[in-house]
């Protein structure tokens, strides 16, 4: 009896290939919808002179100069790295919590998902956030109405470029502060979102239970609110390092995650760690929503399907 048990709490897990799926299927319409926020909360984070008043006047103001379009900038990258973070994101995570999984109950502690989040979100740092960063930061940098000024031409160009005139190493500016941005986040978003299903919705993985998407991004929304006060200090250093180039002699401005955070405190104060902040709040909680409320619906109905043997 205990075998036929265990047997079947296996299969109401979720495959990792499963959780992969419906988190690229996510990235896709996240990316899309908040684009905007992203330009703008990048640019804010780069005005060390004062130029944008806040973020209506950074919307408007690139609007007024460089049209309509250019709130898009960096999009492909964008998307690109999106589907491939979430793939890489919900597959890794999934595939991190079968190794804390109890071995009688199947389930998983709170601690088990705080280290799987955490491991989750330094694999996609590494792998894929940090290089597609550094390509989309450079794109949405550059400023003016006349695309053939611009230093970079494109995605392909501007990675090309980076490698030509930093080396390979480039592409991974930034990293040390975005692993610890990612892992941070993760570890701390797969746990509040798994948190506030069970206390919202009385959802559980494996019940069969599909949850209305207005109940997913919720729940998304709630679970993405502490990663931006949390980790904004990381994003300001990510960005600045990651935009970054050599001068005329060859040096760099900040040396590295440590000195910058020194730099930016010394030069612009406190308050300047955490700029971007208001953005950033407007981007990710939202950004979460979207992505749950389309990765919560594809693994429901694959929970009724198969797990469940429900008629769909």
């Amino acid at each position: 009896m205990a075998a036929a048990a265990k047997t079947t709490e296996r299969k109401k897990q979720i495959p990792p290939y499963m959780k992969a799926v419906s988190g690229s299927l996510g990235g896709v319409v996240e990316a899309c919808c908040l684009q905007p926020i992203d330009v703008i909360k990048t640019r804010l984070q780069l005005d060390r002179v004062g130029a944008y008043k806040g973020i209506s006047h950074c919307g408007s103001t690139v609007v007024r100069t460089e049209g309509v379009r250019a709130l898009w900038k960096g999009l492909t990258p964008f998307a690109t790295h999106l589907t491939l973070k979430y793939t890489l994101r919900m597959g890794s995570n999934a595939m991190f919590q079968t190794l804390f999984k109890d071995s009688e109950t199947g389930k998983v502690s709170n601690r088990g998902r705080l280290l799987s989040g955490f491991g989750a979100g330094v694999l996609e740092a590494l792998a894929i956030v940090t290089p597609f960063e550094v390509v989309k930061i450079r794109l949405q940098q550059q400023k003016g109405l006349r695309p053939e000024l611009f230093k970079y031409k494109g995605p392909i160009h501007c990675a090309r470029t980076i490698v030509r005139e930093e080396s390979i190493l480039g592409l991974w500016s930034g990293a040390a502060p975005t692993v610890m941005r990612n892992g941070t986040n993760q570890a701390v978003m797969f746990t509040a979102k798994n948190a506030f299903d069970v206390l919202l919705w009385n959802k559980h993985e494996g019940d069969g239970k599909v949850l209305q998407p207005w109940q997913s991004m919720i729940s998304g929304f709630l679970a993405g609110t502490a990663g931006p006060f949390c980790t904004g200090p990381f994003d300001v250093v990510k960005t600045r390092l990651m935009a970054q180039t050599r001068d005329s002699e060859g040096g760099l401005r900040y040396r590295g995650m440590v000195h910058a955070i020194r730099t930016i405190y010394a030069e612009e104060g406190l308050v300047a760690l955490w700029r971007g902040l208001l953005p950033r709040l407007m981007r990710i909680p939202p950004g979460q929503a979207i992505m749950w409320a389309v990765a919560d619906q594809v693994t429901g109905l694959y929970e009724m399907r198969y797990l469940q043997n429900a008629p769909l």
